[in-house]
């Protein structure tokens, strides 16, 4: 047994003595006896076994960064790398070592340079861009041409309304209520003991089953109560309706956290300790919260910025259905235009302990072996969390993604770790413990609900080509800019998502309401592509009319609601999206890239001029609009750390202040003020 396996075990006993009894519940949510159902196994069953496979035998050895990484800034006009790397989280030391917008000079600045991970003489450089269905959607096009597909004799409403969860679901084996599904090779063994039959969570966020195999204990109406609780949280710019992808979340406490002192179940005391949960993730701790967690969990420290041992995320990932808003379900019963068919479905499980503050920032292992499983979809992120998912088929039907597939979650989801066998580790200035919706979690109990994208309200009359509904709540002020989340989105990155990018429904939107008749310094331009310097000048005036636009609330309704123009695509333009997706997914090119838009997105092309250029490695000189391929490294001195190191500079200026235009921000943390807060109304 390795030294892996001895911790896992070591984890699963551990939470096995924390377990006491369990029962029927009385009219406060609570239980005094154990049903047979409830009884737990003589033995715990063998931990999920892996093996380590090196990423340089993957078709992209750099799997882990994003193409959002490749987009070109505009001459620092448009940051989205603050989403990401930043130095704030790591300064608060809220479960995060991993600064990356210069507080460790060894891992360098991302907001100034794309100083992508040294090149390796067995693959490709790092710094050329392998996201081909992201990069020349055209490429995929030919794909799907060549198996004789016509995309559009596809159905897409039909497609996105069928259900291909539940039929995964059946295929997990073992108790729904364990994280493992059991002993074995199963391919769904990992798959999220979630039945998408219990959903949608009730309106505390608790998910309830009429299926007792299901649940712990029963609720004072006789239902029972699986663990699971829904997170609403403002989301970045990447998950939202408009960018063809939404989310559900969903997390659970091991059965300890359930229980009374005496073992018995009670839902307020899990409540209670899902709330002090939030708040150490969230840093709002208060001095009478206490050292521990309640009831039978009371020996299990409560810690800021980290997860207890045996927390548990599912991440359903759905299509867009802007006719989806939970009140039809004919339609999907999920709310915020989350369709009924799923792209994916993602779990974390944390399986040991991990203290970020005990690893110094810099000595991540980027071409470390990754430790997983491919035939049942999981990896560890080599920070104490195993990461799981379950992908489309070509058919639709979901499977278990391989360790190629899963390295992009490692990106997002991770950490620094230096151990005496090194292990794949990445990951982002921004998380807490490997996370990202906790954090962003609306806080008070209220927001203990399914995720709504904002409380969407579909509007049924809504042509196809028109905003399809609109947003109930406003802009999240951010606790330490006191400013809107999604206007200080919008200020830096002039666009709708992390690529930069502008719909064309925005697009019209912005030309409409931007007008010097209606108070603005000039018309609201197209991007002018003939040239570096025309680019430059166009895309400088967008920048100053969209923050003219968010400075005045124009973002908002006069209700102060987020505009649905900025979050809800029209359905003719969901469709379309979902569409291009089904390529990837009869293709199964997934390693390819997940994003893919009508055509090459002009963040993606070249529109440097003078010193500020640059040239292919190669040698070769860049055209301008030609798509930005690839990048210079550091091929200067061999013995150098930075040798092979990306060198192009973004163009960020991080002595420009914002007032100037300037969009640096290196201390950017991710967390809402609270109690919530939301920007003024127009005029307000």
């Amino acid at each position: 047994m390795n030294r892996r396996q001895q911790s896992l075990n070591g984890v699963t006993a551990a939470l096995l003595l924390g377990v006491a009894l369990a029962g029927c519940s009385d009219s406060q949510g609570r239980v005094d006896e154990q049903p047979a159902h409830a009884k737990l196994p003589s033995a715990a069953p063998r931990f999920p076994q892996g093996d380590f496979r090196s990423p340089l035998t993957f078709t992209n050895p750099y799997a882990h960064i994003p193409a959002q990484c490749h987009i070109e800034t505009s001459r620092g006009t448009q940051n989205a790398c603050l989403f990401c790397h930043t130095n704030g989280v790591y300064r608060l030391g809220l479960g995060n070592n991993f600064p990356q917008a210069g507080a460790e000079p060894r891992l360098g600045n991302l907001q100034l340079e794309y100083s992508f991970t040294p090149i390796s003489p067995f693959t490709a450089s790092p710094s050329r861009n392998p996201w081909e269905n992201t990069l020349t959607p055209e490429k995929l096009r030919e794909a799907v041409a060549v198996l004789g597909v016509d995309p559009q004799m596809w159905d897409m409403e039909t497609y996105i309304r069928e259900d291909n969860w539940r039929a995964a679901f059946q295929q997990r084996p073992g108790d729904p209520r364990a994280w493992d599904g059991g002993d074995g090779d199963a391919p769904f063994r990992l798959f999220p003991g979630l039945d998408p039959a219990d959903l949608p969570a009730d309106s505390d966020g608790f998910v309830r089953s009429s299926m007792p195999r299901n649940g712990w204990f029963q609720d004072g109406a006789g239902r029972w109560i699986t663990g699971w609780r829904a997170v609403n949280f403002m989301p970045y710019g990447i998950f939202t309706p408009m960018t063809g992808s939404v989310s559900g979340i969903y997390l659970r406490l091991p059965k300890p956290f359930m229980q009374r002192e005496d073992g018995s179940f009670d839902r307020t005391v899990y409540a209670r300790n899902l709330d002090l949960l939030e708040r150490a993730i969230q840093d709002r701790l208060r001095p009478e919260d206490g050292a521990f967690y309640q009831g039978a969990a009371r020996t299990v420290a409560l810690e800021r910025g980290l997860y207890p041992v045996g927390t548990e995320f599912a991440h359903p990932l759905h299509y867009v259905d802007v006719a989806a808003d939970g009140n039809d379900l004919a339609v999907s019963p999920y709310p915020g235009t989350r369709a009924r068919r799923v792209k994916e479905i993602r779990y974390m499980y944390k399986w040991k302990s991990f203290y970020p503050s005990q690893f110094r920032p810099g000595t991540k292992e980027e071409g470390a072996p990754v430790y997983g499983n491919d035939a049942q979809g999981w990896v560890d992120n080599g920070v104490g969390w195993t990461l799981a998912g379950y992908i489309e088929d070509a058919s639709g039907a979901l499977r278990p993604q391989n360790r190629e597939e899963l390295a992009q979650c490692i990106g997002c989801h991770s950490g620094v770790a230096s151990t005496e066998f090194p292990q794949f580790t990445s990951g982002v200035g921004n998380t807490v413990d490997s996370t990202w919706s906790l954090p962003r979690k609306f806080p008070g109990e209220l927001d203990w609900r399914e995720m709504d994208t904002l409380r969407y309200l579909a509007h049924p009359d809504a042509p196809p080509d028109a905003t399809p509904g609109q947003a109930q709540l406003g802009d999240p002020v951010n606790r330490e800019l006191a400013k809107g989340e999604f206007r200080h989105f919008l200020d830096n990155v002039v666009g709708a998502s992390l690529y930069g990018d502008m719909p064309a429904a925005i697009e019209r939107f912005l030309a409409r309401a931007i007008q010097p008749a209606h108070g603005y310094s000039a018309a609201w331009p197209a991007l002018d592509t003939a040239s570096a310097a025309g680019f430059q000048r166009s895309q400088t005036l967008r920048q100053t009319l969209l923050r003219e636009l968010t400075a005045r609330g124009g973002y908002l309704t006069a209700e102060g609601m987020i505009r649905g123009e900025w979050l809800y695509p029209p359905q003719s333009e969901a469709l379309a999206a979902a569409r291009r997706y089904r390529q990837v997914v009869v293709t199964q090119r997934y390693v390819q890239g997940k994003d893919v838009f009508p055509a090459t997105p002009v963040t993606f092309r070249y529109f440097r001029e003078g010193e500020e250029g640059f040239d292919h490695q190669d040698g070769q000189p860049y055209q301008i609009g030609e798509v930005v391929a690839d990048r210079p490294v550091d091929l200067e001195n061999p013995a150098s750390i930075t040798y092979g190191v990306g060198n192009a500079k973004t163009l960020i200026d991080p002595d420009k202040p914002f007032e100037a235009g300037g969009t640096y921000f290196p201390e950017y943390v991710p967390l809402l003020v609270e109690p919530l807060r939301f920007e003024s109304a127009p005029g307000g």
